[in-house]
C-alpha cells in the first residue's frame, strides 16, 4: 500500500522496509502492519489531540513528570507550546510504560523505536502468524476462561509490583496470542504509587476482568481478587510469587470509645464556654 505521511519518516531512517496494510483505527491511533527485513511488525500512529475521542483525564495525567519546569508551567497555561508538551507526554507515556513493563517480564508488545508520534513494536500474531484477534471476539470454555483469567491476574500483579496501574484494562485491549492473552494499548498507565486514583483504576481493571471470563465461567463473578491484590500491595506483601486467592474481608476497625467520649466532652466544654462569653458579652 502506498506509504501513508506519518510513516515515511521511519521509512527514510530505515526503520522500516514497506508497509503491508491498516490493521485498525482506534480512539487513540492508527495501527499498521509493516515489513522490517524478513520481520513483520506494527507502527502505532497517534492521532492528534483534536481527532482522538479518548480525552487525557486529569485522573491519568496526575504525577505524570515533565522534562522542566517550563514545560510543566506551559502545560498549566496551556499555551501552545502547553499543548504540544502534554501531548508529547501522553504519547510517551505508553512507550515508557512498554519498556518499562516488558523488562518486568509482563506479557506486552516489544517496543522497538519510537519517532515522531509513531511506535514501532511487535506485531502480536496467531497460530497463523496473522494479527492475533482481541479477547472480546474469542469464546471460551468454562475451564478456558479460568486458565486466562488467572494468566491475566498474575499479569496485574506483575505491573502493580513494578509500579504501574493499566487503568482501561478490558477484554477490548488484550490480544490472544498463540501463547496466551497479551496486553496492549498503555497511553493512560498510571504510577501505582504517585497516582491518588490508582487503587480505583486497579479495582476496576480487576472487575472488568473478572466480569469478561464471568460470563463464560459463572464462579468467577463473585471473587473477590481486586480488593485481595491492593490491600497486600499496600501492606508490602505483594509479589510475583504471592497466591491469590480471590477472597477478602474488610478489617473493621476497633473504635476507640474512650478517644470518642474526651472528643465529646471537650465539645461540651468549648460549647460551654462560648455560652459564658455571649453572656458576659451581653
Amino acid at each position: 500500500m502506498k506509504t501513508p505521511p506519518r510513516l515515511q519518516p521511519l521509512l527514510e531512517e530505515g526503520l522500516i522496509d514497506s508497509v503491508v496494510r491498516q490493521l485498525m483505527s482506534g480512539k487513540e491511533a492508527m495501527v499498521y502492519v509493516v515489513r522490517v527485513g524478513d520481520e513483520t511488525r506494527c507502527a502505532k500512529v497517534y492521532k492528534e489531540a483534536t481527532q482522538r475521542s479518548f480525552r487525557q483525564a486529569v485522573d491519568y495525567t496526575e504525577n505524570r513528570k515533565t522534562k522542566n519546569t517550563r514545560q510543566a508551567r506551559a502545560m498549566a497555561k496551556g499555551t501552545k507550546f502547553g499543548r504540544q508538551a502534554q501531548e508529547a507526554a501522553w504519547q510517551s507515556a505508553e512507550v515508557d510504560a512498554l519498556y518499562r513493563l516488558a523488562a518486568a517480564g509482563v506479557r506486552v508488545p516489544k517496543p522497538y523505536n519510537f519517532l515522531d508520534g509513531v511506535l514501532l513494536m511487535e506485531l502480536v500474531a496467531d497460530e497463523h502468524g496473522d494479527a492475533a484477534p482481541r479477547l472480546n471476539d474469542v469464546l471460551f470454555t468454562a475451564e478456558e476462561a479460568r486458565t486466562h483469567h488467572h494468566t491475566l491476574l498474575m499479569e496485574v500483579v506483575r505491573m502493580l509490583c513494578a509500579g504501574v496501574v493499566h487503568g482501561d484494562l478490558s477484554e477490548f485491549n488484550i490480544l490472544m496470542a498463540t501463547d496466551g492473552p497479551v496486553i496492549i494499548d498503555l497511553p493512560q498507565a498510571v504510577d501505582a504509587a504517585g497516582n491518588n486514583h490508582a487503587q480505583r483504576m486497579l479495582l476496576r481493571d480487576v472487575e472488568n476482568l473478572r466480569n469478561f471470563f464471568g460470563g463464560f465461567a459463572p464462579d468467577l463473578l463473585s471473587s473477590q481478587y481486586g480488593p485481595e491484590i491492593w490491600a497486600l500491595y499496600e501492606q508490602g506483601l505483594l509479589s510475583t510469587d504471592t497466591v491469590l486467592t480471590g477472597q477478602f474481608k474488610r478489617q473493621a476497625k476497633a473504635v476507640d470509645l474512650e478517644g470518642v467520649m474526651r472528643e465529646i466532652d471537650d465539645a461540651a466544654d468549648e460549647e460551654h464556654a462560648r455560652r459564658l462569653r455571649m453572656q458576659q458579652g451581653s
